[in-house]
């Protein structure tokens, strides 16, 4: 199902048709792209939609434009200016914000790796000891858990010492 934007009764020309679509299609490119990394949907509609936005926009007009609520709308926006995603602007003679997509993608996926996934790499090494604590002596014995838990160990080992790699390349 595609996205719907709510449009006004004049952007009938062929000009607005098209940029509608370009909307469109971005919206559900970035919707499908935050449900992979485990975003609600409101974040990727947002920047889909600032991403082709050629002027900031106040969180009332994203708001108006993708239908959603002003809960929604704030809540996305937050989400995403966590994730560097977006940055707000000042705009002469308006007290409200307004904001722009950060299009630099290196920048926000080493922005992602050190402020999303490391944390939990971080705490992984704890958990697996917790694991390890957790098994009855006779779990302790079998190949099973031990296997899994030893898969676990190279998998945050590896993720330790290649993420970070990754994110310094990504910001040159």
């Amino acid at each position: 199902m595609k996205p719907s934007l709510a449009t006004s009764k004049t952007d009938s020309s062929s000009v607005n048709s098209s940029k509608q679509a370009l909307e469109l299609e971005s919206i559900d490119f970035f919707v499908r792209l935050m449900g992979v990394l485990g975003m609600p949907r409101s974040v990727g509609e947002i920047y889909g939609l600032l991403y082709f936005s050629e002027k900031p926009l106040s969180m009332d007009k994203i708001s108006s434009r993708l239908e959603i609520s002003i809960g929604s709308a704030s809540q996305g926006l937050r989400t995403l200016k966590s994730l560097k995603a977006i940055r707000s602007t000042y705009i002469a003679g308006d007290r409200r914000d307004h904001y722009l997509a950060e299009t630099e993608f290196r920048r926000l996926f080493s922005s992602f790796i050190k402020d999303e996934i490391m944390p939990h790499l971080d705490s992984a090494n704890d958990r697996i000891s917790r694991m390890e604590e957790s098994l009855t002596p006779n779990e302790k014995n079998n190949d099973f858990y031990l296997v899994r838990l030893e898969k676990l160990k190279k998998l945050t080992k590896t993720g330790s010492r290649l993420l970070p790699a990754l994110a310094g390349l990504l910001k040159l």
